[in-house]
């Protein structure tokens, strides 16, 4: 149990995916943050992205044909 009550102790340190407004708010607090601007892929429309996946797979056989990873 010791071992939990340290956890609270530490300083906090954050990874931030996605929302620029919530890396804000914990920078304005003194709170240590990495912002990643991430989105889903083809903006989250699904047939895109199942496209893409086509032609990665494509891609993939392509490199391989060639004796490249």
């Amino acid at each position: 149990m010791s071992d939990l009550n340290n956890i609270f102790k530490q300083t906090i340190k954050v990874i931030n995916i996605g929302i620029p407004s919530f890396a804000q708010d914990l920078t304005q607090q003194g709170i240590m943050n990495v912002h990643v601007d991430w989105r889903p892929p083809a903006g989250g429309n699904r047939k895109i992205q199942a496209l893409l996946e086509k032609v990665n797979q494509w891609q993939e056989k392509v490199r391989a044909a060639r004796g490249k990873k």
